[in-house]
């Protein structure tokens, strides 16, 4: 009876907790602050090379619902005309350059890289091509991305300006987007650990 009693308590806890979880992720900003904390000011400065990361492909091998925002974003930076080229980084670059070509961006303006697999890898693939791409850089990626991103690249001795995309702010807009945010900014945050603990930030 006693062992019985203490499962209902902590049953009973536990439904509590979610249950104000719930609530505090539907009816409160905190997804959207969450993101904001991570993406730092969302701008769109100017420099000589875009760099672009792709986030992983779809579950058909297009590019997610990530890489959509990001090679929108990076389509209409290269249309206000402050980048010389783009280089494309990980797994979903092509598809990303596929999308950038149908929107106008010439072809010959972009470099693709696809061997790598993570931010990390970015990082080190981006820096040994970036040797051969003076000027300023800045790095695309998304709001919840980019504070992870951001770090790896300077660790990785690349001297990036930021340009954060709005993807969990744009889903923290409608209710029924904000779980979703909160799923991946708890992801981001183990991703940070993770990274933190390897020494790549």
């Amino acid at each position: 009876m006693n062992t019985l009693r203490a499962v209902m308590r902590w049953a009973y806890y536990l439904f509590a907790f979610l249950g104000m979880l719930t609530l505090l992720v539907l009816f409160t900003p905190v997804v959207s602050w969450w993101a904001q904390a991570y993406a730092g000011p969302i701008h769109q400065p100017g420099g000589d090379t875009l760099i672009v990361l792709s986030a992983a492909a779809d579950d058909e091998g297009g590019i997610s619902y990530s890489s959509y925002w990001r090679a929108r974003a990076a389509a209409s930076a290269w249309k206000s005309g402050h980048f010389k080229r783009v280089l494309l980084s990980g797994v979903s670059g092509a598809g990303i350059f596929d999308f950038m070509v149908a929107e106008g961006v010439p072809a010959n303006v972009m470099v693709t890289e696809s061997r790598s697999r993570n931010t990390h890898e970015s990082a080190l693939e981006a820096a040994s091509m970036l040797r051969n791409m003076p000027g300023t850089k800045v790095l695309l990626t998304s709001d919840f991305h980019m504070y992870r991103a951001l770090r790896v690249f300077r660790k990785a001795g690349i001297q990036v300006t930021p340009m954060a995309v709005p993807d969990v702010l744009n889903s923290a807009e409608n209710w029924d987007g904000r779980f979703c945010g909160f799923e991946t900014m708890l992801m981001e945050t183990a991703k940070i650990a993770d990274y933190e603990v390897h020494g790549w930030m």
